[in-house]
């Protein structure tokens, strides 16, 4: 079962992208997305997954520390673990619309 809300931040890359393309040749970029929490001063770190030209625009355009906004749905995702069994989950965002500056 797959859950969803829209959700709206924006952070910095902890890391490079990470471009694939699926068996239909659709290009994905794979975000990793720090967002500073103002009470604690620690970091929330969002997956964030980007589809299309903008996928490959992430990736040609952004590098680990630029600062990005993302506007989608943060998703609950279920898979099968391989090692002992039983269903684990994972929080990702699916972007519909991200933005950067290139300064």
């Amino acid at each position: 079962m797959e859950s969803a809300k829209k959700i709206l931040f924006i952070g910095r890359l902890g890391k490079n992208p990470e471009l694939k393309y699926t068996p239909k040749q659709t290009p994905v970029c794979y975000l990793s997305i720090a967002v500073n929490n103002e009470k604690d001063d620690k970091a929330e770190w969002n997956r964030v997954v980007v589809w299309g030209k903008q996928a490959e625009l992430a990736n040609q355009y952004l590098k680990k520390g630029n600062e990005v906004f993302v506007q989608g749905r943060k998703e609950l995702k279920f898979y099968e673990c391989k090692k002992g069994g039983g269903m684990k989950s994972y929080e990702e965002v699916n972007a519909r619309l991200i933005g950067f500056s290139n300064l």
